[in-house]
């Protein structure tokens, strides 16, 4: 049976299973066996990030020096095999992965899962770290160069070329999950939030009942706006007009929007954590405590560390990627003929994107206060279980809104920016338009990559048309049936990823070796 036929085959079987049983099928992968037990999609997270780490003997500290005069550039070859120079390749993989992740990710972690959430995101990006070293180096290792003499790369073909063609059912469900999670993760959330974020600016000016903001029922339970609808037109345009340009001019979008967006972000984030410079260590210390030890009144009801724990490894996956092979596909098209050196740089990645930046943002949600007006907090708080319910039903609680996603962070930025200006806020709209741009554009290519593997080159343009329509989806659609459709497709993806990398966790460790035992002369010395 070949790639296509499997392919729908796969979609069918992945379609008949949503239809019978509902997605909450696919998102049993997050869910608790029962109370006292930890999520599949967690053990084999962390357990594998742990293994290969092990295996490999740390190399997210060892190599860590190595990755970054490699970003640099110092040792590019402009003839070596491949479409991107590595900090390109890490610049498009960056444009996926620190985006929406930062902003509302984060935020939804400590809505639900307390400030403690934040370290398990960043035990997630420590192991995972080990992960996108090991998928990336892997997919370098097993890439093939397509009709187009493009590189065509990922952990479908390190499955189907590293394990052999009787793995080739679990690189097809890969592959098949990688197109389904493009169009929910990729660009379904980033629209979404993109239009929620501006629609609250929208009625914060208008109000909600102008006829741009007044919502209309359209069938029970779902109620959009024209404003809504003019945000997702919007979106897919934009993303329309960039991604049919292919990879080279993602190359060059990405390689501006990246770092002007992070640097940006960062800059902001960096002054409210000064000026709340007496609240850090209070803020670490909460970290820390309520990661181990929750409030009572959290853990008696059932949740406890495990929901605590399973939202920071949730929102941390989400927000670098590393285990689920998504990034993968971006380095394999890394000009170099040493897969280990751009294994090297792609795990500057979870460092720049949990360790920094998500930190970043959970130190300004818990320091300026911003945490208070969370789930979490009212369920610490509430004198009862009664009080509890009717305050997040009502969305109020001690007069204070419950907020979550992207506007959870803007009013922390707007309250730590206070003192200088009032529109903190603002900024993070800024960077919720760039990263969301940024990251929708970068996904495309990912699932582009995975239809190609499934049904060849003529599969693109039927892609990218349902991709654009996605991106409108995104911006009607409502916050929980996204994010459960994304967690549910991400998670899902991961899985065949990471049973890879253990097969070959042998063979990546001799590549290692023998990478590391030989003399590298930087290109303009040679």
């Amino acid at each position: 049976m070949d790639r296509r036929q499997a392919g729908f085959i796969a979609f069918g079987i992945i379609i008949f299973i949503m239809y019978a049983f509902g997605i909450h099928t696919f998102e049993a992968v997050w869910s608790f066996p029962s109370q006292r037990s930890i999520p599949l999609m967690v053990i084999a997270l962390v357990g594998t990030g742990v293994y290969a780490t092990i295996q490999l003997g740390f190399p997210q500290i060892k190599y860590l020096k190595h990755g970054i005069q490699v970003t640099k550039g110092v040792y590019d070859d402009p003839n070596d095999e491949g479409d991107l120079n590595h900090f390109r390749a890490l610049t498009t993989a960056l444009s996926a992965t620190v985006g929406i992740g930062n902003i509302a990710g984060v935020a939804t972690a400590i809505y639900y899962g307390g400030p403690g959430s934040l370290f398990w995101m960043w035990v997630t990006a420590f192991f995972g770290t080990t992960l996108k070293y090991a998928e990336c180096t892997l997919s370098l290792k097993y890439r093939e160069m397509d009709s187009l003499g493009k590189t065509a790369g990922g952990p479908m073909y390190t499955i189907e070329n590293g394990l052999g063609k009787n793995w080739r059912w679990m690189a097809i469900f890969f592959a098949a999950f990688a197109v389904i999670c493009s169009f929910a993760t990729g660009n379904s959330i980033q629209s979404f939030t993109v239009s929620d974020q501006l629609y609250s600016e929208m009625t914060n000016i208008v109000g909600n009942t102008h006829f741009l903001t007044l919502k209309h029922q359209i069938w029970s339970g779902f109620e959009v706006s024209f404003f809504q609808v003019i945000v997702g037109i919007t979106m897919s345009l934009v993303v329309a007009m960039v991604i049919i340009g292919g990879i080279s001019r993602i190359g060059t979008v990405t390689g501006y929007l990246a770092p002007i967006m992070a640097l940006v972000y960062v800059i902001a984030a960096s002054i409210i954590i000064m000026l709340n410079i007496d609240k850090i260590a209070e803020s670490f210390s909460m970290i820390i405590s309520m990661a181990f030890n929750p409030p009572a009144t959290i853990a008696g009801t059932g949740g406890g560390i495990l929901m605590t724990m399973l939202w920071g490894i949730k929102r941390g996956l989400y927000s670098n990627e590393a285990g689920q092979g998504s990034a993968a596909i971006a380095h394999s098209t890394a000009k170099t003929k040493y897969p280990v050196r751009e294994g090297a740089v792609a795990m500057l990645g979870p460092y720049i994107d949990t360790l920094i930046i998500c930190t970043m943002t959970g130190l300004v949600i818990i320091s300026t206060g911003a945490w208070r007006h969370t789930e979490f907090f009212v369920n610490i708080t509430a004198s009862s279980a009664l009080e509890a319910k009717m305050a997040i039903e009502s969305g109020i609680f001690q007069g204070r809104e419950l907020l979550n996603s992207s506007l959870l962070t803007s009013y922390a930025f707007k309250q730590g920016l206070g003192s200088f200006f009032s529109f903190g806020d603002k900024i993070v709209t800024v960077s919720v338009l760039l990263f969301a741009l940024s990251t929708a554009i970068a996904w495309s290519f990912y699932g582009n990559r995975a239809a190609v593997f499934l049904f060849g080159e003529k599969a693109i343009t039927p892609y990218l048309w349902v991709y654009v329509f996605f991106v409108f989806v995104g911006g009607v659609a409502e916050l929980e049936a996204i994010w459960a459709f994304g967690d549910a497709a991400l998670g899902i993806m991961t899985f065949p990823n990471l049973i890879s990398i253990v097969l070959l966790t042998g063979a990546l460790k001799g590549m290692t070796k023998e990478y590391f035992s030989e003399s590298h002369v930087p290109h303009q010395k040679r």
